[in-house]
């Protein structure tokens, strides 16, 4: 891949950002906003802005990258040729967006078979932009720009762990989960995806979750990884695809993390 090549990869995912952001925002906060349930054991809500924000990203990927695979959440997979694939998350965190609540976020992640190579968490109404991969780690926002880069946290009880979900998932990743819960200084929920963008601008340390889906975690395991973070599954392996996560801002911190859930099966 080639400068020219990366930099255009780099601008079209901040075409791609504004694009969503223009989709999204007049929805937010606003009166008589309906949300759909995908699911009819649970709730899995999704509303007219997701739907509009991915279009408006599929739009931008049509023109300028056609030849690429798009796998977004709301309308699925299209083939490419080129070995790439663009992965979607309109809005991270419906949940929190018909709330009102700023911490969703759209994750937009560049991947090849290995895994993502570029990376954008966008809060839109913060106007926080968190960038990462092919040589990039920075956010931009109210306060200009600047190098996202992890803190140097290495032992659990120095830590602030986040999760979205108190219950997390199964009864045994539950416990993995408290056993990490119960060394660390801080333990926070509901952040969705902007916790992992915390995590690359140094102000948390370690985020746990289950159950997710390559469009959750592809976007900032690029961002992390760029801020000189670890992201993994619970037994230290490849997560790009989706399941148990662990994203740690050190790798001491990642090893003690990671032998804690490890002695818990599901």
């Amino acid at each position: 891949m080639n400068r020219s090549d990366i930099e255009k990869i780099k601008r079209v995912a901040d075409v791609m950002a504004d694009a969503a952001r223009s989709a999204i925002l007049p929805h937010f906060r606003a009166q008589g906003l309906a949300a759909e349930n995908k699911l009819t054991d649970g709730f899995d809500p999704v509303t007219v802005a997701d739907r509009a924000a991915e279009r408006a990203m599929r739009d931008v990927l049509e023109r300028e990258f056609p030849q690429d695979g798009i796998l977004g959440e709301e309308y699925g997979a299209r083939e490419g040729s080129s070995g790439l694939t663009w992965v979607l998350d309109p809005i991270d965190g419906t949940r929190g967006f018909i709330s009102g609540t700023p911490t969703w976020g759209v994750l937009i992640a560049l991947s090849d078979a290995t895994g993502p190579l570029y990376g954008v968490i966008d809060q839109p109404y913060i106007g926080e932009r968190f960038a990462g991969g092919l040589g990039v780690a920075d956010l931009t926002g109210p306060q200009g720009r600047r190098r996202l880069e992890t803190r140097r946290t290495h032992r659990l009880e120095d830590a602030i762990l986040f999760t979205t979900f108190p219950e997390i998932g199964t009864p045994g990743e539950r416990r993995a989960f408290e056993a990490v819960a119960e060394r660390v200084r801080l333990t926070r929920y509901g952040m969705d995806c902007y916790a992992y963008a915390l995590v690359a601008a140094g102000q948390v340390d370690l985020v746990i979750e289950a159950g997710l889906n390559a469009y959750d975690i592809q976007a900032p395991i690029a961002v992390i990884e760029a801020a000189g973070g670890i992201v993994t599954d619970w037994q230290g392996g490849k997560v790009h695809m989706g399941g148990q996560v662990l994203a740690a801002a050190t790798p001491e911190l990642h090893a003690e993390a990671l032998k804690l859930l490890s002695q818990f099966p599901d």
